[in-house]
């Protein structure tokens, strides 16, 4: 029967060294993640809107819940809710309302970012949106600038809906390694 040999200090420095060092590596990515909310500021009608219905099937009314709808969107971004607050960029691109019930789109956006900090950069966002659920995520898939090669996550949330000015209020809370 083979003795056990009992490990080297050697052996158990070299352990607690990688240890650590994976330790460390999982930390930092950890550190690397931030989160970010902005605001949609969507108006749907009259001569400020943001968002137009550009195409659908013939016969059908084009809307959020029609298959086939074509929609365009260059919705103010904001870091607060007010309308009147700072733009930092613009959520342009669009949606597409894929199923036959009309409740999930494909959502193909860019954050266009115009201010100080991030001026010229992007985040572009992607994914399909069940548009009847209170949260919806959706996935960023890169960005420029600043944002170039960033991965993660959005969670769009409906925090207001006026029908007589037809205004949405969206909060978009962005996390991103």
């Amino acid at each position: 029967m083979a003795a056990i040999k009992p490990f080297s200090i050697t052996t158990l420095l070299l352990m607690i060294f990688i240890t650590m060092t994976m330790i460390s590596q999982t930390s930092s990515k950890k550190s690397n993640q931030s989160n970010q909310v902005f605001y949609l500021h969507d108006v749907t009608n009259g001569p400020n809107a943001t968002v137009a219905q550009i195409v659908g099937i013939t016969g059908k009314v084009w809307s959020y819940n029609t298959f086939g709808t074509f929609i365009m969107v260059d919705d103010p971004i904001t870091l607060t809710p007010n309308q009147y607050a700072v733009q930092v960029g613009r959520a342009q691109g669009t949606i597409s309302v894929a199923s036959m019930d009309g409740s999930t789109v494909i959502i193909v956006l860019s954050f266009v970012f115009n201010n100080v900090q991030y001026n010229g950069s992007t985040l572009e966002l992607q994914g399909a949106s069940r548009q009847r659920e209170n949260s919806r995520e959706i996935s960023v898939v890169s960005g420029t600038g600043r944002f170039r090669f960033v991965k993660g996550y959005a969670v769009f949330e409906t925090v207001s809906y006026d029908p007589t000015t037809t205004r949405s209020l969206i909060r978009v809370n962005v996390t991103i390694n």
